[in-house]
């Protein structure tokens, strides 16, 4: 796993689990956007064909994690959201220069960023959940986010050398614990 530079503040697991119902809400709208983003690298970049297979295979796994999320929802009653803005996505996303080849290895490490702020607290959620399927659901939600933050750091790898991804993601990770310590404390993913 990616190492995060700031932990997520206990006092957000403690706003999560006193309103799960929003939490999952939000949740499956990250799912679906995550899988939107993968697809969106793919329309943005169809002469990059390391990008194409993975993540093609990234956006049905996300959209599969949306199903199976809406699914649990269904079981609680709960009905999807209108679109909300995500402030930790879009601040992360300002952080992308803009430069092309540099636009692509910042989007590629900041989903890789997101994905492992994911990881982290899907993670934490799972080990506050009593035993039962929606704990196993997390448990196996977490397994996946931590497959994909890799997957983009590799991704990375097949356009960019070592040492320029170390540093670069060194600085976004500064950044990004910057923005999670300014977050809101609420029941969502971010």
């Amino acid at each position: 796993m990616l190492r995060l530079k700031m932990a997520t503040p206990a006092a957000w697991l403690d706003v999560v689990m006193n309103d799960l119902d929003a939490f999952i809400v939000d949740h499956a709208a990250c799912e679906r956007k995550a899988s939107a983003t993968g697809m969106a690298f793919v329309v943005r970049y169809p002469d990059r064909s390391a990008l194409i297979e993975p993540l093609i295979a990234f956006a049905r796994e996300e959209l599969e994690h949306f199903h199976q999320v809406y699914q649990v929802m269904a079981e609680r009653g709960l009905k999807l959201g209108s679109d909300q803005k995500d402030g930790y996505v879009n601040a992360m996303r300002k952080l992308a220069r803009t430069d092309s080849e540099q636009h692509l290895l910042d989007r590629l490490l900041i989903a890789a960023i997101v994905e492992a702020r994911g990881c982290e607290r899907f993670g934490l959620v799972a080990e506050r959940l009593e035993d039962g399927p929606l704990k196993d659901f997390y448990r196996d939600i977490t397994r996946s986010e931590a497959r994909h933050h890799g997957l983009f750091v590799q991704l990375a790898k097949a356009y960019f050398a070592d040492e320029i991804i170390a540093e670069r993601l060194d600085e976004l990770l500064d950044a990004e614990a910057a923005i999670v310590a300014r977050l809101p404390l609420r029941a969502a993913v971010h």
